[in-house]
């Protein structure tokens, strides 16, 4: 569980990312969670862009993927989502609490 000073942090991190996973109109699915898994494996701190053509509910969406990813909800802003997950070798320095 992340807390505030660490989601600061990460919201900080996040500011320059390109969004590297898109939700469009096929919404949620398991293409869609193995790809965010993959993202996370590799980057550690993703963005999610959700597509005008997706319907659902953005923090539904959110909490799909951090669930489906074993990852951390950062952020929701608009219709972007940053996404955490620490890696084996972990490459960000989270802040102590």
């Amino acid at each position: 569980m992340l807390t505030g000073k660490q989601k600061r942090f990460l919201r900080g991190l996040g500011h320059g990312l390109k969004p590297v996973v898109r939700v469009g109109k096929n919404e949620f699915n398991d293409a869609l969670a193995e790809e965010t898994g993959n993202a996370l494996a590799t980057h550690e701190l993703i963005k999610v862009k959700l597509l005008e053509s997706c319907l659902m509910d953005r923090h539904e969406v959110a909490e799909k993927l951090a669930k489906a990813a074993d990852a951390e909800v950062a952020q929701v802003l608009g219709r972007t989502i940053l996404l955490y997950r620490q890696g084996e070798t972990p490459k960000i320095e989270l802040p102590q609490k």
